[in-house]
């Protein structure tokens, strides 16, 4: 198959459009138009379904799009190798996570990777929970940082665990020395909550659901960041996982009480990876830093961000 084609077709797999893949690829859409016609053409497949709204792959155009992404994939990292072998430090990773990740762990974890690794460039996306992961399976970035109930299909977990939600509270909240909370005695208090497409939320609701226990949070917000710094000025409690937990890393003092629910104790964070895809040694390498990172904050220890913890988990 035409490597030219392969990649306009691709574009239009990923936009939905020959005008939008047009317009990303810098080519005119008569251009992707024909090499895609020669492409059906040769094959003796439709790899699109025509809609009035744009263009849909067909069955055997979600198979194409998984191989050709598998073999332009491929392609990069044979040319990372070939570099590394000529003594070129260098090398992209392409990170995808969702905020509470990427709020503090991973540029911890990128600049103690760095530290090392000065050739490396990171690019960092954050998103929702399930784009992190449709964006691994896609090809679209090369490693995830997100939280799921359960095993993803398409994906590779390098690194997986528990990740319960805990309640987040000033320092100096009446509650903030105890040593559990019951949601009940969390409906009594200003609650401040994130989204429904985060998994916190939707576990959290599912537990309040279980439990009979009603609760109208008084803030709801996209933004972590916002209701962390709602929860540290005195506004109220939020929720979070042990991951976004460090007052030293969001620059507000917190204190974290874990919620009496076991419904709160079924979500996993995951460092994923493509399934079936050879890492290139730069993502490979960052894949494992990181995940190293999380596993020894699993076993209690601070994140790396003292000079003296990076050396550490370098």
């Amino acid at each position: 198959m035409n490597a030219t084609a392969l990649r306009y077709f691709l574009e239009v797999a990923r936009t939905g459009s020959i005008a939008d893949a047009s317009a990303r690829l810098h080519v005119a859409s008569s251009a992707i138009s024909r090499q895609i016609a020669h492409l059906e053409a040769d094959l003796g497949v439709e790899l699109f379904e025509r809609r009035p709204r744009g263009m849909v792959p067909s069955y055997a155009g979600d198979l194409l799009a998984r191989h050709a992404q598998r073999v332009f994939l491929e392609e990069e990292a044979i040319v990372t190798e070939l570099k590394r072998l000529r003594g070129l430090a260098s090398g992209r990773v392409r990170v995808a996570a969702t905020e509470g990740f990427g709020m503090s762990l991973i540029p911890a974890a990128i600049r103690s990777f760095r530290d090392r690794h000065p050739g490396i460039r990171i690019e960092l996306r954050i998103v929702a929970p399930a784009a992190v992961t449709r964006m691994v399976r896609e090809g679209e970035v090369d490693i995830g940082a997100t939280f799921s109930f359960a095993p993803e299909p398409g994906v590779r977990a390098m690194g997986e665990g528990r990740a319960p939600v805990l309640a987040v509270m000033a320092k100096d909240h009446p509650l903030a020395g105890r040593p559990v909370l019951s949601l009940a005695q969390l409906a009594r208090e200003s609650i401040a909550l994130p989204e429904k497409d985060t998994t916190v939320r939707q576990l959290f609701d599912i537990a309040c659901g279980l439990a009979g226990v009603v609760i109208e949070p008084v803030l709801v917000s996209n933004y972590i960041a916002g209701l962390w710094a709602f929860a540290a000025e005195g506004g109220g409690i939020t929720i979070a996982s042990p991951f976004t937990v460090h007052a030293s890393t969001v620059g507000h003092p917190v204190a974290s009480v874990p919620i009496d629910s076991p419904t709160l104790d079924q979500r996993y964070y995951q460092i994923q990876t493509m399934l079936g895809r050879h890492l290139p040694e730069a993502v490979y390498a960052f894949a494992t830093h990181l995940t190293g990172i999380i596993k020894r904050m699993d076993r209690g220890a601070e994140p790396p961000l003292s000079s003296a913890g990076q050396e550490e988990l370098s």
